[in-house]
């Protein structure tokens, strides 16, 4: 049952990365971020008020958020903190770069989640997830020569850099996670780690961007900025669900939440005519085999 709510939220998680291209193309990032995380917050804060004030009427609702001690507080800010980090990171070089070349990047991520996995976890390989394994670094590899023939050199590249850094941060969110959810409760995680990542971007944008906002690319409102946070929160919480069911794996929901790429690359390519897509789609097909392996080997 993990998994099929683990594949439901790669469906959202795909169409919300097509909402965030749209939305900073010739855009602002950080107003862009900001807004669509003020859009996640306040998603949660019905919530909160009939949690605290109607418990006994709510308190049987999956979406009830109950009260948690001061500690578990800072332990979802380091969450919070983790993930407007590769936010941050991520926007960036979704503005700056093909959502072709990013969705191949990011859909590595599960490799970097199982190792953490292996390390910290004790989780084990079988030997089709080591075969899974080498495919997934194989085609990656492939896939950065065939960059270079669109200009994008993964090593000298800032913007691949920066992906490549989200990618890793992510894969540590990830890892947090399947601790946060061992402990915690799924819904005050998700409630208010998206809270503080308003809190944790309001300075930026008060303190980093307005100042310098006639300098750099001007923000531009679109409907489809609280479209990502919509989505995203949908994702979430089928993500954060699947990890509170018994014998959830983190690596096989991480691999089944990457699945998400292929509406990503498949709508990215449609709407925003990029090019090279038959050999992109190739080498994505064989990341994407790769970590259909470690999900068959688990």
């Amino acid at each position: 049952m993990w998994a099929i709510f683990g594949a439901i939220s790669s469906l959202f998680l795909g169409t919300y990365d097509v909402f965030k291209k749209w939305s900073l193309r010739d855009n602002a990032v950080i107003p862009v971020l900001f807004f669509s995380t003020v859009t996640s917050a306040l998603l949660f804060v019905p919530l909160l008020l009939l949690s605290h004030f109607a418990p006994e009427e709510f308190g049987h609702s999956l979406f009830f958020i109950p009260s948690i001690p001061i500690e578990q507080h800072g332990y979802i800010f380091l969450k919070a903190v983790i993930v407007t980090s590769s936010w941050l990171f991520a926007y960036f070089a979704m503005k700056h770069l093909p959502i072709t070349i990013v969705t191949p990047i990011r859909a590595t991520g599960p490799v970097w989640t199982l190792v953490g996995a292996i390390v910290i976890y004790s989780e084990h390989l079988s030997p089709l997830q080591w075969v899974g394994l080498s495919v997934t670094l194989l085609f990656f590899y492939l896939f950065s020569l065939a960059g270079k023939t669109e200009g994008i050199h993964f090593r000298t590249n800032k913007w691949v850099l920066f992906i490549i850094a989200g990618t890793l941060l992510g894969a540590v969110s990830g890892l947090y996670d399947k601790f946060l959810i061992r402990h915690f409760d799924r819904m005050a995680v998700q409630a208010w780690f998206s809270i503080y990542q308003v809190v944790l971007l309001l300075p930026v944008l008060l303190f980093l961007w307005y100042p310098r906002r006639k300098k750099n690319t001007p923000f531009q409102w679109r409907w489809s900025i609280p479209f990502i946070g919509l989505f995203l929160v949908t994702a979430d919480f089928l993500y954060f669900y699947a990890l509170s069911l018994d014998g959830s794996l983190i690596s096989v929901i991480s691999a089944l939440r990457r699945g998400g790429v292929i509406i990503t690359f498949a709508l990215g390519a449609v709407l925003f005519r990029e090019k090279n897509i038959r050999r992109k789609f190739v080498l994505l097909f064989g990341i994407l085999a790769g970590i259909l392996l470690l999900l068959l080997g688990s």
